[in-house]
């Protein structure tokens, strides 16, 4: 990848840092952010936005095999401070390229081991570095978040019953709950991103990144301070299968150890992103810049795209003359209307191999002629895998399939994220990029930047999304929609799978299984296009819903899933946002609400000063307060200086694609 800039300035002498003995301070190239660190019987920072605290002095610690304690009485040997300019290319990103900016300070500690923290003028974050000769066992790190007062928070909570007794298998699907942090649920464990929000609209988001051969970071409350401290599920020994139709991998015994690991090595970063504006955390590039640069040279035969799914809409086509389901005549269907709209893919969900062993078809599913009709009609085919399925022999498996001429596999029912799992992640994304295959990892895992290390991984889930809200008519979807772009979204793309034609005012949703629906308006899912993360997007509803809605249809159709620029117009967590991204020279905008209809007034500033658009609008219709799937749609021309303001309905919508005149 072409890296645009490096400025690389060591500064020996004092510059927007100070060192007195073992205290330490850091700021941000903007002077407001300070980190202050210091070294006594234990290792703390403090984070401070201006005047606010934004974090009270909080411990940091790593034990090792026989108790060696990296943080405990550390012995400081020396320092370096930098500060660094620098960008990098984000090819399947939400913007071309990403401005990385901060400074950083290293102290080097006897016992072969650093701590370098980097200030953002965005945020913080820090990570463990060891420099042993030996491999080496993480016992345990210690992660502790203090805050000066009971602030309000938005918590996503462990909720799995597969196996009670292990808090660490989770989906990490959740809705926020809004509590203070002395209301942290009892007996519990929340996973990141959460959000704390502080006084003066400053809110922080908290979060991981570059999570290689380590386990996902857990919090729970620590009740004699206000405040959290981390949990991390220790490495399994022995496992069985369980869970879903039996082909989860549930954990029976663990070791006492997080993981046994190179001596040398860089840690994950603890991040704490700082906003002022809540619509700055819906375009933050964190995670991408605190992660690993990509480690595949050709990147040309990644295509991002969108993907028309079966599942969600249980194969439910009409109109035809054959038995709509599992069978090659029906993802011929889909491939015809795939390339009839230029959608670049298909899924074969659950039901076409053995889900115990994808190696053996369903001998409904002819998928070498499925292959090759695709092939004629330039849609390719992605498969659905269990992890389980997919481990088993994962070299064999993903080059048997990438000889027959498949682009990709979805991975599902991973549901953990203890080191083992990780590592598996890992070496499933590098055997999959040796066979130019695309992943999504559909199964219940969270994204923690190892997208921008093997760019073929082209979306997560962790995201409590439309294929969940098929069958929970109690969720306030519209609400939780509003509310990730500022949290879940900063840890990367969201396997959400928008797209349903039958819309639903919150008093008519109701659950379906083979006619499901969503909460909202068609506009917001029309929104959702743009508004959420996904180079590999679905569209989660049948051929024969979209070819009735063909207007709605060539709309999604048009719109891309990775993006030069992106620019978040406006927006306050849990109630509305406003986004807007360009591809080339077309900008494509989406804006939602939560339940409540307000009034929104886009201004178009964004757009080339001295050119003329035509914008293609779709806005809820008068009436979409009583029939969600009432919109408007219009052609209008607009420039850099109009201001038009629309009306959202409960649970609305605005999208739009903007297109330079000629």
């Amino acid at each position: 990848m072409k890296k645009l800039s490096i400025i690389l300035l060591v500064l020996i002498v004092n510059l927007s840092f100070s060192q007195k003995g073992k205290d330490f301070i850091l700021k941000s190239p903007n002077g407001k952010i300070e980190v202050r660190i210091l070294v006594n019987d234990k290792i703390t920072w403090t984070i401070s936005h201006e005047k606010d605290v934004i974090l009270a002095p909080s411990a940091m610690s790593l034990t090792l095999g026989e108790n060696q304690v990296l943080g405990k009485n550390a012995v400081v040997l020396n320092s370096k401070t930098a500060t660094i300019t620098t960008s990098f290319d984000t090819p399947f990103y939400k913007k071309k390229s990403v401005k990385n900016n901060y400074n950083q300070l290293i102290i080097n500690f006897k016992n072969d081991f650093s701590i370098e923290y980097r200030a953002f003028d965005d945020g913080v974050a820090y990570r463990f570095v060891t420099k042993k000769k030996k491999d080496i066992t993480v016992k345990s790190e210690e992660v502790v978040l203090n805050f000066d007062q009971d602030y309000p928070t938005l918590m996503p909570y462990v909720r799995d019953l597969r196996n009670p007794k292990d808090p660490y298998i989770s989906s990490f699907e959740a809705h926020y709950e809004n509590k203070k942090i002395s209301e942290f649920a009892k007996d519990t464990l929340a996973f990141l991103p959460f959000l704390i929000d502080y006084k003066n609209h400053k809110k922080a988001v908290f979060l991981e990144a570059n999570l290689e051969d380590y386990p996902g970071l857990f919090i729970t409350h620590n009740p004699s301070k206000s405040g959290f401290e981390s949990r991390f599920s220790s490495y399994p020994l022995h496992e069985k299968n369980g869970g879903f139709n039996n082909i989860n991998r549930l954990i029976t015994e663990r070791a006492d150890y997080l993981v046994q690991t190179k001596g040398t090595r860089n840690f994950p970063w603890r991040i704490v992103v700082i906003s002022e504006n809540d619509s700055d955390l819906a375009n933050n590039d964190m995670v991408q810049k605190l992660s690993e640069p990509t480690q595949i040279k050709d990147l040309s035969w990644i295509k991002p795209g969108k993907v028309a799914w079966d599942w969600w809409n249980d194969w439910n086509i009409s109109n035809i003359d054959f038995k709509a389901g599992i069978n090659t005549e029906t993802y011929k269907y889909y491939i015809d209307f795939a390339s009839k709209n230029k959608v670049e893919y298909v899924v074969l969900d659950e039901g076409w191999s053995l889900e115990e062993d994808i190696m053996k078809h369903n001998p409904n599913v002819d998928l070498e002629a499925l292959i090759g009709y695709g092939k004629e009609r330039n849609v390719g085919i992605i498969l659905w895998s269990s992890w389980m399925a997919l481990t088993k022999n994962t070299e064999g498996i993903l080059k048997n399939y990438a000889d027959l001429g498949i682009k990709g596999f979805k991975v599902d029912f991973l549901d953990r994220d203890d080191a083992k799992m990780v590592q598996s992640v890992y070496d499933i994304a590098q055997k999959a990029a040796g066979h130019h295959l695309l992943l999504d990892f559909h199964g219940m895992y969270k994204p923690t930047g190892m997208q921008r290390t093997f760019p073929n991984i082209l979306n997560f889930e962790g995201v409590k999304g439309l294929e969940n809200n098929k069958w929970t008519p109690n969720d306030d979807v519209p609400t939780y929609d509003s509310t990730i772009p500022f949290i879940r979204m900063m840890a990367g793309p969201m396997d959400y799978t928008p797209g349903a034609m039958r819309n639903a005012t919150k008093s008519e949703f109701k659950p379906s299984h083979s006619n499901p629906m969503s909460q909202g308006t068609r506009c917001h899912q029309l929104a959702l296009y743009t508004i959420f993360e996904a180079p590999l997007q679905m569209m989660a509803d049948s051929p024969t819903a979209y070819m009735k809605e063909q207007e709605s249809t060539n709309f999604i159709a048009k719109t891309p899933t990775t993006f030069d620029e992106t620019v978040a117009l406006d927006g306050e967590v849990g109630k509305f946002v406003a986004i807007t991204r360009r591809k080339n020279r077309t900008w494509y905008l989406g804006a939602i609400t939560n339940w409540d209809s307000r009034e929104l007034t886009i201004d178009f500033s964004f757009l080339e000063k001295g050119k003329k658009f035509e914008a293609e609008i779709f806005s809820d219709g008068l009436n979409a307060d009583k029939a969600a799937t009432d919109y408007k749609r219009e052609i209008i021309t607009v420039d850099s200086d109009t201001k038009r303001k629309y009306h959202l309905a409960p649970g609305g919508g605005l999208a739009a694609i903007i297109q330079l005149k000629n």
